[in-house]
Formats: C-alpha cells, structure tokens, sequence
C-alpha cells in the first residue's frame, strides 16, 4: 500500500478496501480510471489523471491489474505524481 504526504499534509493512497479510512480522519475518495467493458473486452480508461487506455482485455481482472500497474508506476516518479495528484485537486 502506498501514502504519500504531500507537502501540506494531505495523505494520498491507492484505495484499499482492508483500511477503515474513516478511522484516519475526513475522507475524500477521487476517481483515479474507469475499469470498464466494451463489447466482451476490458478496458482501463486513465484519462482522468491525464493517463492512457490501457487494453483490450479478456478478463476485468486484467484490466484492474494494468491499472494498478499504471498507477504505482507514476507514483514513483515525483514529477508524474504531481502532476497526478493536481488533476485529483
């Protein structure tokens, strides 16, 4: 699991459905993809963090797991987190 801190205090994750997040204080949950099917293919729509279409694929699961990829990927790139994190904004 990732939490990054950004500089004025806000922690920023990849949702997880195992941590009460309303334990750790207000929760504000953003759309980060749209994991969605066209046709009988899965896709991974990253636009929303300025990302690609990930896809096609045969099985949701598939797509979910691109999509994490993806995701944990620009996390660790610092100028690509800002510049996701700023979209989420």
């Amino acid at each position: 699991m990732w939490l990054i801190v950004d500089p004025r205090g806000t922690v920023w994750a990849l949702y997880e459905e195992y941590l009460d997040w309303p334990e750790l204080g207000p929760v504000a949950i953003r759309r980060a993809s749209y994991v969605e099917p066209r046709g009988e293919l899965w896709y991974a729509d990253l636009s929303p963090v300025g990302g690609p279409v990930l896809g096609p694929f045969a099985h949701r699961s598939q797509a979910l797991a691109a999509e994490l990829d993806y995701l944990q990927e620009t996390l660790q790139d610092p100028n690509l987190r800002r510049e996701l994190f700023a979209r989420l904004n």
